[in-house]
Order: structure tokens, then C-alpha cells, then sequence
């Protein structure tokens, strides 16, 4: 009789804690910042847009472009203010046009960054556009761009006055006897606000 006591008692205990993880498990609260698959389908969407993005822009020559648009007397990218990045907008030129088309007015925010190889053979990154701190929730791509030593500056109309790109930020040529001057990373990093 004991035994079946203690057998009775084993499967009240076991049922009562089986209650209490379920009850529990229906408490949790579920909201839009919460894991799911809802949300993970949104990144997958983001990724492949950024990818979009990028592979579109490298194809036409606008990413070149974007990455040569600098001003070299003024140490920053052309049309910025005071800081050498665009900080609410992106560039005034077809890249930037490409970004604000796919992510502007979709309370979508990006970050894009450019590194290259410094003279000490580092690693240097310049800011782009920078809109602030990407979430949790951001994805990224990249793409490199490949200059070569005949690469020009775009000034704020974009054209290329002649300005060599020995006179920005990417001033190392990192393959003195080739025709490549350097290959950059551009990054772009985005997420929903």
C-alpha cells in the first residue's frame, strides 16, 4: 500500500510541475520585437534587398562612383556638412538615389561604410552615411570595388575634374607596380526602426 502511495504521490508532483511550466509557457508575451518567424522572414527580406541593392549599383558603376564622390579640399564626402559622412540622407548622387528608393520611406534605416588599406597596411574605415545604431534585428552585405591608378574624384555635379584618388582617404596604393590602386569594401548595414 505504501508503494502505491508514494507512486501517486510521483505522479501528482510530476503533473503539477508539467502544469506549471505550460501555464508559465502561456505567459510569455509575445511582441514585435520577439523572435519569430515573422521577423526572421523581414530580415531575409532586408538582406536580399540590401544584395539587391549593392549588385545593382556595382553593376551600373554607381557604387565606383559613390566611393570616388569626395571632396578633397574639404577632407569629407561632397555636399556633407560639418561632419565628412551624410548623416539623415544618403549621397546626392544614383547610389544614394538607390538606397532612399529602396529603404527611405519604408522606416527602414542603413548605415554604409567603406574600408581600405591604410599606408601602414591597416585596415581605415570611412563613414558613409551613418543614421545611427543598428538594432538587434540589422543585416548587412558587401561588395568590393577595385580602383585603379586612373581613378578620379567626382566633384558635387559629378564629373570627374581631373582630381586624382590619391587625394581622399584612399591615398595608399596598395599595388605600386600593377594598374590597381586599391580595392575597398563597401558595407551597407540595415535595419527596420
Amino acid at each position: 500500500m505504501r508503494a502505491q502511495v508514494h507512486t501517486l504521490e510521483a505522479i501528482v508532483g510530476a503533473l503539477l510541475l508539467l502544469t506549471s511550466v505550460v501555464f508559465a509557457l502561456q505567459m510569455t508575451a509575445v511582441t514585435p520585437l520577439s523572435a519569430s518567424t515573422s521577423s526572421q522572414h523581414i530580415e531575409n527580406q532586408q538582406q536580399a534587398s540590401v544584395e539587391g541593392v549593392l549588385a545593382s549599383a556595382a553593376e551600373s558603376g554607381a557604387l565606383r562612383r559613390a566611393v570616388l564622390y569626395w571632396n578633397e579640399t574639404g577632407e569629407r564626402f561632397q555636399n556633407t556638412s560639418s561632419e565628412t559622412f551624410y548623416t539623415i540622407k544618403a549621397p546626392p548622387n544614383e547610389f544614394g538615389r538607390t538606397l532612399e528608393r529602396q529603404f527611405g520611406d519604408r522606416g527602414v534605416a542603413y548605415n554604409v561604410r567603406v574600408y581600405y588599406r591604410t599606408a601602414s597596411g591597416n585596415v581605415g574605415e570611412q563613414l558613409m552615411v551613418n543614421q545611427g545604431e543598428p538594432s538587434d534585428n540589422a543585416v548587412m552585405s558587401a561588395r568590393t570595388v577595385v580602383l585603379t591608378d586612373d581613378a578620379r574624384l567626382y566633384n558635387e555635379s559629378g564629373e570627374r575634374p581631373g582630381t586624382s584618388v590619391e587625394d581622399s582617404y584612399m591615398s595608399n596604393d596598395v599595388a605600386k607596380n600593377s594598374p590597381v590602386h586599391t580595392v575597398v569594401r563597401v558595407e551597407v548595414i540595415v535595419w527596420r526602426i
